[in-house]
């Protein structure tokens, strides 16, 4: 697969550059990661969630490093035997929360009509890998038990993510197959981290400009790796892996003015080749983030096509 990106981006997210590169903020790799936490903190905040749900609930699990917060949103579907989605934040593994991926998590209840569980994972650097990979697991472990009492079917569920939660819920269905942990029943894989992307021709033709630049991404995995042997754990980087067969149908969208464009696609390429289903979308004049970008100021007509394809898809396989 060699997807592109179109002559220029969309108007709406050159606005969205234009407007972003006028706030004159320092990059990610000029501060510390509580800062960073704290200025991405304030990028995604807004005021009341623009989607009501039958439920929105938080509730502490336990995880494998100590308490370990998740949210649950019940669109209010009729049934009990409904798929689950366990959803995973993105962020460069450094940033980002429940939080922050609210409102992306309540357009994914709403419009697959599946109850959502979103997992609060550690960040790095406290939390090095693999530590938020095993928090994946435990809430993975804990929706397969759980589901029943929210009205889910165990054997449906799907892993879901953008970014670097794009990596986890790869990693953690790598993870599954080779533990013989609970089943997973798809993957939907938003703009995914998970080979060499620096050797890629979208990360020389998108590293700076666009939203997420290439001294971001080195800054991220700085933080989330201790040493550099785990940079080339198949956990980590799954495509480093030999076998990719017998791991869940997937989802896999990329964007044309993304870094990470290419990596998404040789990851569908490589499951494709060990014969896993895949359903592909490129969205060739977005940016890194898009699927995020989905309520005032930045309400992106893309990115809401982007949930229509994504939800057909979950719905073509599941029911």
């Amino acid at each position: 697969m060699t997807p592109r990106s179109a002559a220029e981006p969309h108007p709406e997210v050159q606005a969205f550059l234009e407007l972003y590169e006028s706030l004159d903020a320092p990059s990610f790799d000029e501060v510390s990661p509580d800062e960073a936490r704290r200025m991405f903190d304030e990028m995604q905040a807004g005021g009341e969630p623009e989607i009501e749900l039958e439920s929105v609930e938080d509730r502490i699990i336990d995880g494998p490093h100590g308490d370990l917060p998740i949210r649950i949103y019940d669109p209010g579907t009729e049934g009990d035997d409904r798929p689950l989605l366990l959803y995973i934040h993105g962020g460069g593994w450094v940033i980002g929360n429940i939080d922050t991926h609210d409102g992306t998590c309540r357009k994914l209840a709403a419009d697959s009509g599946y109850p959502v569980v979103s997992v609060d994972y550690g960040l790095a650097p406290e939390h090095p890998f693999p530590e938020g990979l095993e928090d994946c697991y435990a809430a993975l472990e804990w929706a397969a038990q759980t589901a029943p009492d929210l009205g889910a079917d165990p054997d449906r569920i799907v892993v879901a993510g953008d970014s670097a939660g794009g990596n986890l819920a790869a990693g953690l269905s790598l993870l599954v197959r080779d533990r013989g942990g609970p089943d997973i029943a798809y993957q939907l894989l938003i703009y995914p981290s998970t080979g060499k992307v620096t050797e890629t021709e979208a990360y020389e033709e998108n590293g700076d400009g666009y939203f997420l630049t290439k001294d971001d991404m080195e800054w991220f995995r700085g933080h989330r790796f201790e040493s550099a042997f785990d940079q080339g754990n198949v956990y980590a980087m799954p495509q480093l892996a030999h076998d990719l067969s017998d791991l869940p149908p997937a989802t896999i969208l990329t964007a044309g003015f993304d870094p990470l464009r290419d990596d998404g696609a040789n990851l569908a390429e490589r499951l494709e080749n060990d014969g896993v289903p895949v359903e592909f979308h490129h969205y060739d004049d977005v940016i890194h983030g898009f699927f995020n970008m989905i309520s005032e100021p930045v309400n992106l007509e893309r990115a809401h096509e982007a949930y229509d394809d994504a939800v057909a898809d979950l719905h073509a396989a599941l029911e």
